[in-house]
């Protein structure tokens, strides 16, 4: 998958890192809400609970790690959250083993994941700057994307096989060895990391926790970009569990019908991701940001004229090939245009702050749009959440400015 410069060995660790984690993370897409089912006998309400407080709780857990990870080495933490995710993770296959696996578990390592995850990647974006030179960025940036697409493609179907072969746990330790793995990769990368900032004061104070926050909506920049993606993945990931109503309940489509509605388009995001570059060396990078921000917002909509039968199923993939396409073209982008626009000594407060922000909208609108699903319907529910999607592109940046790439104080920070 590798195109333009060579970003040398070190990076190639890291990618590699990426890659397994990935992989085992898509393996086991679904898992804890499978053995929450089939195992532990749980019903919609506990399973509702486990997708969305999990993440939510983990986000707050998540919260104060920012500051903390901003004044570390990054490399030491991202080995360290994947130990922590490894850890938690073999816990269940563990506590399967001898009978003893609860509810309350799940929803603990969920929480343990949840804040790990967002830990790891405020410290890989930290890192990812000291490793590859600003003008490549891009470029490691549509690696990550395409390797992200591509273990989409390919990881639920593998995943699906090995529980049916293996059991309900097994791609729980898969992506529990996955992590493992990737500690061995980042560790691997070896080199120097520059040293961070030297903090001012001895302790964290609590109004630390706001850093990001406050240096994200100070930047014109970036609070668009900001309130736009937070807005956008909360309202598309809102709609997927009635989407999945709709389809599974009413319109009579068959579970393997359902996964390939979604897994076939992945390979537009595979698509792209490639496409990223090219068409910011001839478009500029504002442009192509902008331009594929607006057309991803297009799609959605799409999904509230489902109906039954072969011409369902192939409006569903038609949707979302467009929505993957657009996003796997965007998201390189975006995540290279807001690392550019970050201070270095910036970098892990704001993408905590980014994450949590996410992590949080999409719970809330997802139980939000569970309600007004039970009230209105999925496809009407469905469909508003296509029409607010319309106007999301409105958040999009529309000016550009200098990237800051020294230290500089956060904005409102004393």
């Amino acid at each position: 998958m590798r195109s333009g410069p060579r970003l040398g060995r070190r990076f190639g660790w890291l990618w590699g890192a990426y890659g397994a984690s990935a992989l085992g993370t898509w393996l086991a897409f679904g898992s804890f809400e499978l053995i929450a089912i089939r195992v532990l006998h749980s019903g919609p309400a506990e399973v509702a609970v486990l997708s969305s407080v999990g993440a939510a709780v983990g986000a707050a857990v998540a919260v104060p790690l920012g500051p903390w990870v901003e004044f570390r080495r990054k490399r030491p933490v991202l080995v360290a959250m994947d130990l922590v995710r490894f850890a938690a993770l073999l816990t269940i296959p563990a506590a399967f083993a001898l009978g003893a696996l609860t509810f309350v578990q799940l929803l603990l390592v969920s929480v343990v994941v949840s804040a790990a995850d967002i830990t790891f990647r405020a410290a890989s974006g930290a890192y990812l700057k000291t490793l590859v030179p600003a003008e490549h960025l891009l470029v490691a940036g549509a690696r990550f994307e395409s390797t992200a697409w591509t273990t989409t493609i390919i990881g639920p179907p593998l995943g699906g096989a090995a529980i049916g072969l293996l059991g309900p746990v097994a791609t729980v330790v898969a992506d529990g060895v996955s992590y493992l793995l990737s500690a061995l990769g980042i560790r691997a990368t070896g080199g120097h990391e520059p040293p961070p900032e030297r903090r001012e004061a001895a302790r964290m104070r609590a109004s630390d926790l706001l850093d990001g926050w406050r240096y994200i909506l100070a930047d014109r920049t970036l609070r668009p970009l900001f309130f736009n993606t937070a807005v956008f993945n909360g309202l598309v990931m809102a709609a997927q569990p009635l989407l999945a109503v709709l389809m599974l309940g009413r319109l009579g489509f068959t579970p393997w019908q359902y996964g390939l509605a979604f897994a076939a388009p992945s390979i537009g995001g595979l698509l792209g991701s490639r496409l990223a570059r090219p068409l910011v060396t001839r478009f500029g990078q504002h442009r192509v940001l902008v331009g594929s921000g607006a057309l991803r917002a297009l799609w959605p909509l799409g999904l509230a004229f489902l109906g039954p039968g072969t011409g369902g199923l192939l409006l569903v993939m038609g949707v979302e090939l467009g929505l993957i396409f657009c996003c796997g073209v965007f998201n390189p982008v975006y995540s290279t245009y807001r690392l550019e626009r970050t201070a270095n000594d910036r970098v892990a407060r704001t993408l905590t702050a980014w994450a949590v922000t996410t992590k949080g909208s999409t719970a809330l609108l997802t139980a939000l749009w569970g309600v007004l699903g039970a009230l209105l319907g999925p496809r009407t529910a469905i469909a508003l959440a296509g029409v607010l999607l319309l106007a999301t592109p409105l958040l999009l940046p529309r000016h550009t400015r200098a990237n800051p790439t020294t230290t500089e104080a956060a904005p409102g920070h004393v």
